[in-house]
């Protein structure tokens, strides 16, 4: 008989990369966590030992909570949030039983540094279209869900990397940028470890949209011309981003449950 308070790994990856996804909160201890410093897709590190001082982060919330086996810490801590009005599950298994059955996990040695509310701070190029909106999608939805995305002039995307402590993506010479025929939206998904049937899909729409070549994917010449219809909508960078996340979830929720599905209007002739 299953849990009321833990969910599964194969429900749990069922929601992560989606709008739907619950707040994931780390509580492993530091030797643990020191051992293999990986994180379940778009998770985040507390401490179990001060549960009151991040609760109200998670209020109107509802959170997972994931330890090295998915037993006293995660049970007691996600009992603790209950306690106090937050819903809250742990994980079946902990990071054990998620990395046991082959599923991705985020190395943080390739994150930022995080800023002083614990923040990533990412900095590319004003007015994107493609590939900065994809990345951003995919930071938020796998990486980091609290992610700063900042848009400036061109020429001043490496000062403002430098003296904000950013990082640069999708901009010459950066490490987050195009490689040889991938686009930036590629090596974000191969540098974070999170390759799947459904991320390498809408990676190849992407690489479609975003290196003109629209014939990498069917779907890759949609993908541009609603891109370029959001950027002549929008004039603020940040406005434009926000339209672009509920875009990159439906792309990636076809890729994912719907390339099967077909639609065509029944135009069947009476007594057919």
């Amino acid at each position: 008989m299953s849990s009321t308070t833990t969910i599964s790994h194969d429900k749990l990856t069922r929601l992560i990369g989606t709008p739907l996804s619950p707040v994931l909160i780390d509580v492993r201890i530091d030797d643990d966590f020191a051992l293999d410093p990986r994180l379940i897709p778009s998770s985040r590190r507390r401490s179990h030992k001060n549960v009151g001082d991040w609760a109200r982060e998670l209020t109107g919330k509802s959170a997972i909570i994931i330890c090295q086996q998915g037993k006293k810490l995660s049970e007691g801590t996600a009992a603790l949030l209950r306690h106090n009005g937050i819903l809250a599950e742990s994980l079946g298994g902990g990071c054990e039983a998620w990395i046991g059955a082959g599923l991705p996990v985020v190395p943080v040695s390739k994150l930022p540094p995080l800023d002083q509310k614990g923040k990533t701070v990412w900095v590319t190029r004003a007015r994107p279209k493609v590939d900065r909106i994809a990345c951003p999608w995919l930071i938020r939805r796998f990486v980091d869900p609290d992610a700063v995305f900042l848009f400036v002039t061109p020429s001043e995307v490496a000062a403002v990397a430098d003296r904000f402590d950013a990082a640069p993506f999708d901009i010459e010479d950066a490490f987050w940028s195009h490689r040889a025929e991938l686009c930036t939206f590629d090596v974000m998904i191969e540098e974070f470890g999170l390759k799947s049937e459904a991320l390498s899909r809408l990676a190849t729409i992407v690489r479609g949209a975003d290196t003109a070549r629209p014939g990498l994917a069917p779907e890759a010449p949609g993908l541009l011309a609603v891109s370029l219809g959001l950027s002549r909508m929008f004039s603020d960078d940040l406005e434009q981003l926000e339209a672009g996340m509920l875009l990159y979830d439906a792309f990636y929720r076809w890729c994912r449950d719907a390339t099967d599905e077909t639609h065509n209007w029944p135009n069947r002739k009476p007594g057919a």
